[in-house]
C-alpha cells in the first residue's frame, strides 16, 4: 500500500470532526448575531442595533490570540473543544440578557460566543496542516464549505426558535439563543472526539515568533491581511446593518431569514472551487476577484431596489467574501514557513477581527444617519481602494 493511501485515512477523521464541529458552531453564530442585532435595535434603537455583535467580532479575535496559544499548551483539540464549550455558556448568558432586557449579559454572552467562533475560523489552517502545500487551498476550501450547513441553516431557525422561546414564556428573540446551546456543546463533543493525532502546532523557538511589525511589512502576509481584513470589514457593515434595515423596510423574519441565508450560501457553498482555483493559479489571482466582486456586489446594495434585489447583492457579497477569505487563507497555509506559520495564522485572524469589530460598531450608526444605500456606497470606495493596491506589485 503506497503512501497517498494510507494517508487518507489518517486524515478523514480529524477531517469530519473539524467540518462537523465548524458546521455546528456556525448556525449557532448565524442565529446569534441577527437575533443580538434585533434584541437591541428593538430596544435601544437602530443606531445601537450592531452592539452585541460588535461583542461577538471582539470575542473572536481576542478568541483567536487565546486558541492559537492554548494550542501550543494543550493541543489544538482540546484548545478548540473549550472555545466551544465557553460558546455554549456565552449563548446561556445571552438567552438570559435578552429574557431581562439586559443589554450588557447580552454583549457578554456574545463576546463568549465569539470564542466558539475563533475555534471555528482556525479549524480551516488544522485541515491545511494535514496536507502538503500543493493541497492545503482545497483542504481550506472543504472546512469552509462545511459551515454552509450551520450558516445557511442557521438563520432559518430564527421564527421556529422563536416561537419555542414565546411557548416557554420568554421573548422571541430568546430563542436563537436557547438553539445555540446544543449546536455549540455538539460542537464540543466533535472537536473532542477527533482523532488524537489530530493536527496540533507546537511551540516555536523563540527566535521563530514573528513580530507584529513583519507581519504587517512581510510580502507573504501584507496582501494577505489587507485583503481579509478589508473582505471582513466590508462584509461586518453591511450584513450587520441588513436585518435592521429590512426590518425598518416592513419585511418580516421569514425574509430577513431567507436574505441571510442567501448571503451565507454565497459565503460557503463554493469553497471547494475557490480552494482548487487556489492551487491552481495560485492566491494573488483570487485575491483579486474577490476585492472586484466586493465593490460590485455592494454598489449594487448601494443601488437600492427591492427585497430580492438586496438578496441577490448580499449573496454576491457573500461569494466576494469566499474568494477574498480562502485565497488570504491559502497563501498564508501555503507559502509562509512551517515553524512561525500557527502565531502568524492566528495574529492575522486576531487582526481581522479585531478591525471588524469597529466597522460592525459603526454600521448601525451610520445606516440610521444617512440610510442603508450611503452604508453600502461607503463600503464599496473601500473595496475598490483595496483593489488598487492589491494591483501594485509586492515588495520582497
Amino acid at each position: 500500500m503506497d503512501q497517498t493511501s494510507t494517508a487518507r485515512p489518517a486524515r478523514a477523521r480529524p477531517m469530519a470532526a473539524l467540518c462537523a464541529a465548524t458546521a455546528l458552531m456556525n448556525a449557532a453564530m448565524s442565529m446569534a448575531s441577527a437575533a443580538g442585532t434585533l434584541a437591541a435595535a428593538d430596544r435601544l434603537g437602530t443606531g445601537w442595533g450592531g452592539v452585541p455583535a460588535t461583542a461577538g467580532i471582539v470575542g473572536t479575535g481576542a478568541g483567536a490570540l487565546a486558541l492559537t496559544r492554548a494550542a501550543r499548551r494543550i493541543g489544538r483539540r482540546a484548545a478548540l473543544a473549550g472555545g466551544y464549550l465557553a460558546a455554549a455558556a456565552g449563548a446561556c448568558l445571552a438567552a438570559a440578557g435578552v429574557a431581562r432586557g439586559d443589554l450588557a449579559a447580552l454583549c457578554a454572552g456574545m463576546a463568549m460566543l465569539g470564542l466558539g467562533n475563533a475555534g471555528a475560523q482556525l479549524s480551516r489552517y488544522a485541515a491545511a496542516d494535514l496536507y502538503p502545500p500543493g493541497r492545503r487551498g482545497s483542504a481550506i476550501g472543504v472546512v469552509v464549505w462545511s459551515a454552509a450547513a450551520g450558516a445557511v441553516g442557521g438563520p432559518l431557525l430564527l421564527d421556529p426558535s422563536g416561537g419555542l422561546a414565546h411557548g416557554l414564556g420568554l421573548p422571541h428573540m430568546a430563542g436563537p439563543f436557547l438553539a445555540a446551546v446544543p449546536a455549540t456543546v455538539a460542537a464540543a463533543l466533535a472537536a473532542a472526539a477527533s482523532a488524537p493525532g489530530a493536527p496540533g502546532a507546537g511551540a516555536p523557538e523563540p527566535g521563530d515568533r514573528v513580530p507584529l511589525r513583519a507581519l504587517l511589512q512581510g510580502p507573504v502576509t501584507r496582501p494577505a491581511l489587507v485583503v481579509m481584513v478589508t473582505a471582513q470589514v466590508v462584509m461586518v457593515a453591511v450584513m450587520t446593518a441588513a436585518p435592521v434595515a429590512m426590518r425598518m423596510d416592513g419585511d418580516g423574519l421569514g425574509m430577513v431569514g431567507m436574505t441571510l441565508s442567501a448571503h451565507t450560501l454565497g459565503m460557503f457553498a463554493l469553497s471547494p472551487v475557490t480552494g482548487r482555483l487556489v492551487d491552481r493559479y495560485g492566491a494573488r489571482p483570487v485575491m483579486l476577484a474577490g476585492v472586484a466582486a466586493l465593490a460590485a456586489s455592494t454598489g449594487l446594495a448601494a443601488a437600492g431596489g427591492g427585497a430580492w434585489t438586496r438578496t441577490a447583492a448580499l449573496f454576491g457579497l457573500g461569494y466576494a467574501w469566499n474568494l477574498c477569505f480562502v485565497g488570504g487563507s491559502g497563501r498564508l497555509a501555503g507559502e509562509l514557513p512551517e515553524p512561525a506559520r500557527a502565531d502568524v495564522e492566528g495574529t492575522v485572524d486576531a487582526a481581522v477581527w479585531t478591525i471588524a469589530a469597529a466597522a460592525g460598531l459603526a454600521s448601525t450608526v451610520i445606516m440610521s444617519a444617512a440610510g442603508y444605500g450611503v452604508l453600502a456606497g461607503t463600503f464599496c470606495g473601500l473595496a475598490l481602494l483595496a483593489a488598487a493596491a492589491l494591483r501594485r506589485p509586492a515588495r520582497a
